[in-house]
C-alpha cells in the first residue's frame, strides 16, 4: 500500500500516452506508425519517473514483467493496433518491453541513471528518428532491408548526446567529452541495425552497461 499513489501515477502515465496514441490512429488511420512511435516515445518517461517517484525493484520489476507480456499478447493478435506497426515484421516492442525489464533487473534502483539513459535514448533517440527519417528528405541507405538516412540518423545522435549530456548533469557525475561520445557512437552504431526491431533491445542495454564507464573518475 506504501507505493498504491506511485503505481497510480505511473498507470495513468501509460494509460494517457495509450489514449493520445489510439486516439492518432482513429484520426490519421493512415499515419499507422505516428500512433507507434507515440508509444515508443511516451514509454520512456515512465522510467524516470519511477525513479523521481521512489519505487522499489520489488514493485517495478514484476510490473515490468507483466506489461511486457502484455504487450506479447498484443504483438500476436493485434488487440491494441496502436501499438504495433502493420506495415513490416518487427518486434520491436516486445524487445522494447524485454530490454527495460532487464535492465531493471540488473540496475535498479542501485543504478537507476543507467536505466534512465538507456531507455530514454532509445524512446527519444531512436523515435524522433523514425518519424523525422520519413518526413525529412535526405540521402539513405538499406541495412539488413531496413532502410536508413541521414536525417533520421543525425536526429538519434543529436538526441543521443543531449540526453546523456543531461543525465550526467543532473547525477552531478564526472564530464568527460569524448566517453559521452563514445556511448553515443555506441547508440547510433546499434540503432543502425535494426532488423526485426532488435535495436530496441540493443540500444538500451549497450548504452545501460557502457554508463558506468562513461561517468567513472
Amino acid at each position: 500500500m506504501e507505493y498504491i499513489n506511485s503505481l497510480v501515477v505511473i498507470v495513468g502515465w501509460i494509460a494517457l500516452v495509450l489514449s493520445i496514441a489510439v486516439i492518432c490512429r482513429i484520426r490519421w488511420p493512415n499515419q499507422q506508425e505516428l500512433s507507434r512511435k507515440i508509444v515508443h516515445i511516451g514509454t520512456g518517461p515512465v522510467i524516470p519517473l519511477a525513479w523521481w517517484l521512489g519505487i522499489p525493484a520489488d514493485l517495478a520489476i514484476p510490473v515490468a514483467i507483466v506489461i511486457t507480456l502484455v504487450v506479447l499478447i498484443n504483438h500476436r493478435w493485434r488487440l491494441l493496433p496502436a501499438v504495433e506497426d502493420v506495415n513490416r515484421q518487427s518486434y520491436g516492442t516486445v524487445a522494447y518491453g524485454l530490454a527495460i525489464t532487464l535492465l531493471l533487473v540488473l540496475f535498479w534502483p542501485e543504478n537507476a541513471a543507467a536505466v534512465c539513459a538507456g531507455v530514454l535514448v532509445m524512446a527519444f533517440g531512436d523515435g524522433l528518428a523514425g518519424l523525422i527519417g520519413r518526413k525529412v528528405r535526405s540521402a539513405s541507405w538499406m541495412i539488413w532491408g531496413q532502410r536508413k538516412s541521414i536525417a533520421g540518423t543525425l536526429t538519434m545522435a543529436v538526441m543521443a548526446l543531449m540526453l546523456l549530456i543531461t543525465l550526467n548533469l543532473i547525477v552531478d557525475a564526472p564530464y568527460y567529452p569524448l566517453r559521452i561520445l563514445a556511448v553515443t557512437g555506441l547508440a547510433v552504431g546499434l540503432e543502425q541495425l535494426s532488423c526485426w526491431g532488435i535495436d530496441n533491445l540493443t540500444v538500451p542495454i549497450g548504452v545501460a552497461f557502457t554508463w558506468s564507464w562513461m561517468i567513472a573518475a
